[in-house]
Formats: structure tokens, sequence, C-alpha cells
């Protein structure tokens, strides 16, 4: 298997994650289409990458359908409960970084706060 669609091994998620993603199911309706290892897989994808839920490789399954799991998850805050989990275990360290255009924004001008040029020391 290719790590970069599969970074977690199947051992290592029936082990660890397989039992927290089937507890909070609703056990009603027809049995999923596809296996929860694809759509953790696929959802770690997106998340890494950041490509859209359309782009999703077919390896995958159905990006709608992966989608539609993630939401539910996410509504229901399994994915967080994953993480938080497996951190407590010492089994994932989580680095988290946010960046976007309002937090490095500066003038064109590049000014700071009394107006005058930024001067590196």
């Amino acid at each position: 298997m290719d790590k970069r669609l599969f970074p977690v091994s199947r051992e290592f998620f029936d082990r660890e994650i397989r039992h927290l993603i089937e507890d909070v199911r609703i056990k009603t309706g027809r049995p999923p289409r596809i296996n929860n290892y694809l759509v953790f897989c696929a959802i770690l994808y997106v998340l890494r990458t950041g490509i859209s839920w359309r782009d999703l490789p077919a390896c995958y399954g159905g990006w709608h359908t992966v989608y539609l799991r993630f939401k539910r998850g996410s509504d229901r805050g399994v994915w967080w409960q994953i993480l938080i989990t497996l951190q407590q275990k010492k089994r994932l360290k989580m680095n988290i970084v946010l960046a976007d255009s309002t937090t490095v924004k500066i003038h064109r001008h590049g000014g700071n706060s009394k107006g005058g040029s930024i001067v590196a020391e």
C-alpha cells in the first residue's frame, strides 16, 4: 500500500481506532458501503493535502460517502475523541499550526503601530 494514501497501517487502525468509531455508530439502517479504515485514511488525506472532497482519489470510494461520514462523525465529536484518546495513550503527537492572512497581514509600506518603518536589530 502507498504510504501517502494510507498513512495508518491496518493493524494499528484495528487495534487503536476502529472501536472508537464503532462505539458511536448508529446500528440501524443499511451497512456502510465503505469500511471505516478507508474512510479514516481518506479523511487524513483530505486534511493533509487540503484538496476538495470532490478531488478525492477513487481508491477511497465515493467522495460524497466519505464526506457524509466525516460530517456525521464531526457532528458527534468522533474525530476529536480519536485525537484525544491517541494523544493520551502517547500514540500520537499532535502539532497544530494555523496561519492565514489575518495573522501575517502587514501594510504595504511595512509600518509598525507607531507609523515608523520596521527595523531589524
